[in-house]
């Protein structure tokens, strides 16, 4: 395919640690309808992916990659390939190295984004055995409720958003970053993701700043994609928990601190880090 198709989608894949699911990614990647670029940025993995991602680059030549030699953060390797990536690509694609898409599923999110005019859609994740991820379909984090049920020791309410298979496109505050497709003036207007996260809620904070633009943010209810889910996560619980729970500050301070009382904005500083240890703990328990 040539790569100024009007249809051509670049693909971009984040690894760390990927090892057990990239060789699958990346074969389906490289079979997927409409696929005119691939883009694998590598944060300093130091298990088999790169050796895998370098097989598959020797095997076509729409594969490239970027070895960064540190960990720099999802969202700057994101912004890496799709810098990398060749400009005349239409449309991005960004795709978990644990997401394994079906030959179709890119091209189908592409038909129903472009009559949308400018739109970032997500897809109907689901893992292993089938259950539906909820964080495919989000609220913005209501700081807010997070406050009360820490003050009141309630649990806090879910993000999640229960699916309406009765459309085809569920409009909605916040996809996952697991897999997300945009024409690629949105993301250049955007300015890509925001590099001062580090891991977590660069997602969110790419949502809001595209529904904010005027742009449509929702899940393609009927294309269903395979999310393995926290391959690499599962090896280092600390730092995934500090960095999510970094990134939920880093979201507050930007987009709802400036509307709050200096009260409110220690309160749920407090509370984020009140979460924390107890998040870290229930995860390095489940990573066993």
């Amino acid at each position: 395919m040539s790569s100024s198709d009007a249809t051509g989608i670049a693909a971009v894949v984040v690894t760390y640690r990927s090892g057990e699911t990239i060789d699958e990614c990346l074969r389906r990647l490289r079979a997927a309808d409409g696929v005119a670029a691939i883009r694998v940025v590598d944060n300093n993995s130091d298990d088999s992916t790169l050796d895998v991602v370098q097989r598959h680059a020797a095997a076509d030549a729409r594969v490239r990659f970027i070895a960064n030699p540190d960990n720099p953060g999802f969202g700057v390797a994101c912004n890496q390939g799709a810098n990398d990536a060749v400009a005349d690509v239409p449309w991005l694609a960004f795709v978990n190295p644990d997401c394994l898409v079906e030959r179709d599923s890119l091209a189908r999110l592409r038909v129903l984004a472009a009559p949308q005019g400018e739109a970032l859609l997500g897809a109907d994740l689901v893992d292993d055995d089938g259950v539906r991820d909820g964080a495919a379909r989000r609220r913005d984090p209501d700081f807010a409720a997070m406050l009360s049920a820490a003050l009141g020791g309630a649990k806090p309410a879910k993000m999640d958003v229960a699916p309406d298979d009765s459309r085809a496109l569920q409009q909605v505050e916040a996809i996952s970053g697991a897999l997300m497709l945009m024409p690629r003036v949105l993301f250049d207007r955007l300015h890509g993701f925001d590099e001062g996260y580090r891991l977590h809620a660069e997602d969110l904070d790419l949502c809001r700043r595209a529904r904010e633009s005027g742009a449509l943010v929702a899940v393609a209810n009927h294309v269903r994609v395979h999310h393995v889910r926290g391959v690499s996560s599962r090896s280092r619980p600390f730092f995934v928990e500090w960095h999510k729970h970094r990134g939920l500050w880093r979201y507050f301070r930007k987009f709802e601190a400036p509307r709050r009382d200096a009260g409110t904005v220690a309160a749920v500083f407090a509370a984020i880090w009140l979460r924390f240890p107890l998040a870290y703990l229930k995860a390095k328990v489940g990573a066993r």
